[in-house]
């Protein structure tokens, strides 16, 4: 299940777990599936010559996708309920364009709204909360390390692999 409604990926939280040694990354990744109870199709292994490693990252294409249009819609309606709801609000309070002209009023608060809405919108489909743990993969690539990467289908378990993988040693860098 998705922890945000507004997206359409089936994992909104991940991690990535930076190894010194591959040895370790290895048996980590193990040890959270035996341990934790993930699917191995959730851990995956990134070492200095893996190669699709982008596909790796950010399995979820069409669910990109999904997530783009979902964010765009939502929140663009949520946008638009909270200025009709801003609307009211002033009207209610006699302000006096809202009250002489409540056309014209509704009409830009509803402009205004859903006008955020589909900003902040945008903002979810960017995911800026993907860019570290993508550099922090790259960059231990570029090292020579090891990257644990996990997939997790709830932020319960995102935190839950988080602690258990930085008990073992590793430099974890979550999503939001």
């Amino acid at each position: 299940m998705s922890d945000l409604p507004v997206t359409g990926e089936v994992s909104n939280s991940k991690l990535a777990a930076v190894f010194d040694s591959q040895r370790a990354a290895r048996e980590a990744a193990m040890a959270l599936c035996t341990e934790l109870g993930l699917s191995q199709a959730q851990v995956k292994l990134i070492t200095a010559d893996s190669t699709d490693v982008d596909i790796q990252l950010e399995p979820e294409g069409g669910g990109i996708w999904r997530t783009i249009i979902r964010a765009h819609m939502w929140l663009g309606i949520w946008g638009g309920v909270l200025g009709l709801i801003a609307f009211a609000i002033l009207y209610w309070g006699g302000v006096p364009f809202i009250v002489q002209s409540p056309v014209a009023a509704i009409l830009a608060l509803l402009f205004f709204g859903c006008t955020a809405g589909l900003l902040l919108g945008g903002l979810v489909s960017l995911r800026p909360d993907h860019d570290r743990y993508i550099h922090a993969t790259h960059e231990a690539m570029e090292q020579g390390r090891t990257t644990v990467l996990v997939h997790a289908l709830s932020t319960e378990q995102r935190a839950s692999a988080a602690d258990f993988l930085a008990a073992r040693g590793a430099d974890v860098t979550q999503t939001l």
